[in-house]
Parts: C-alpha cells; structure tokens; sequence
C-alpha cells in the first residue's frame, strides 16, 4: 500500500493548511491512519490519529485546532490545521495500518512527507 501526501507549504502564524494523504494499492482495507510530525533536531511525534469508524485522537498541543478526517471510500485521510504556531513547523508524515489482503496480512506504510513551514 502506497501513500501520497500533499497540500505541505509555506504559512504565516495564524493561518491555515489542510493536508491530504491518499492511499493506493489493491485489495487492502485500513484500520487506522495517523499524522505524525518530525521538527529539526527532534524525533518524530503522533499529531493525529482516526480509526475506520471515525474515532480521533490527538496530541494535546494541537487540540482545537487541527481537525483529522476521513474518506473511506477514496482511503485518503485529511489534517485541516488552524490557527497555526512556528512550533507546528516541520515535515509531516502519514502513516496507515491495515490488512492486505483484506483480513489476511498486516501492513503498517509511510508516506514521503510533506513540508509545513509556519512563520512568525
């Protein structure tokens, strides 16, 4: 299972991104998908995550202003940011675990990243 992240970029603080990550493949079926962040010097850390069914979770420093959300029909998994900090800054990843075949083997892949910059 490939995915493909996009919509990373250049803000000001204060303003808003919405990415988007799409996953490719054949005869898969996702569990979960996850927004990590990786900053310069740091390690990588979960920002966001969203079961099949729609439950969310999300890392205390962006409660309230990022929204994560999903297309099941498309596989593709959506991280609307608002109000964005310099301190958002840094590359994000998507990641999806799952089945594939579907119920049969496990898979846990990586996008490429995309780059958010947030200046101040």
């Amino acid at each position: 299972v490939q995915l493909m992240e996009s919509g990373g970029g250049l803000v000001q603080a204060g303003g808003s991104l919405r990415l988007s990550c799409a996953a490719s493949g054949s005869g898969f079926s996702i569990n979960i998908m996850e927004w990590y962040r990786q900053a310069p010097g740091k390690q990588r850390e979960l920002v966001a995550a969203i079961t099949y069914g729609g439950n969310t979770d999300y890392a205390d420093s962006v409660k309230g202003r990022f929204t994560i959300s999903r297309d099941n029909a498309k596989n593709t998994v959506y991280l609307q940011m608002n109000s964005l900090k310099p301190e958002d800054t840094g590359v994000y990843y998507c990641n999806a675990r799952g089945t594939q075949p579907v119920g049969v083997w496990t898979f846990d892949s990586w996008g490429q990243g995309t780059q958010v910059t947030v200046s101040s």
